[in-house]
């Protein structure tokens, strides 16, 4: 940014018109660039407001949406935020599930009532139930009644904790 002074761009308002701004920041975020902009702008001053003087208003918008660079523009000096790098873990592991369980409850006024545990994001589940957390999970899970969801691997994950895991003690042996 030569002398200080933001890069022109070409912002898109709401009812389609476009203005010059300056590009003061660049943010990448997970679902695409969002970028902070300076629009030259009147205010009010003074007691009744009658008085006016020049001033900008910031605000982030997406790019390229919303924003288009001036031709002859430099930009190589605005401050740029990349996504972070994932983490080893992330790589290694992949995409994981939201954490939580739903309880889902059936039956009740004309026999026991029974309740299945589902993982969160279980096809089974239906949408919109509270999500539970690890104790609330094994608290339900504890009731006679109730059954953890095996496609989901609501079983898998809760029953061993629920008999008292043993790191020692593995299918192998080992």
């Amino acid at each position: 940014m030569s002398g200080g002074e933001a890069p022109l761009v070409w912002v898109a308002l709401v009812d389609g018109q476009e203005v010059r701004g300056r590009l003061l920041t660049r943010r990448q975020l997970a679902d695409g660039w969002r970028y902070r902009v300076a629009l030259p702008l009147y205010r009010n001053v003074g007691g009744q407001g009658l008085e006016v003087e020049a001033a900008q208003y910031e605000v982030w918008v997406r790019a390229p949406e919303h924003v288009r660079p001036v031709e002859g523009a430099d930009y190589a000096g605005v401050p740029t935020e990349p996504l972070p790098a994932p983490s080893l873990v992330d790589v290694a592991l992949g995409p994981r599930r939201p954490a939580g369980w739903v309880l889902v409850k059936s039956g009740g006024r004309r026999g026991p009532s029974r309740a299945v545990l589902h993982a969160v994001d279980c096809e089974e589940a239906p949408p919109g139930l509270p999500v539970l957390g690890v104790e609330q999970a094994l608290t339900a899970a504890e009731h006679p009644a109730t059954r953890a969801c095996a496609l989901c691997g609501a079983a898998a994950e809760l029953d061993p904790l629920l008999r008292g895991f043993d790191p020692r003690q593995t299918e192998d042996g080992l």
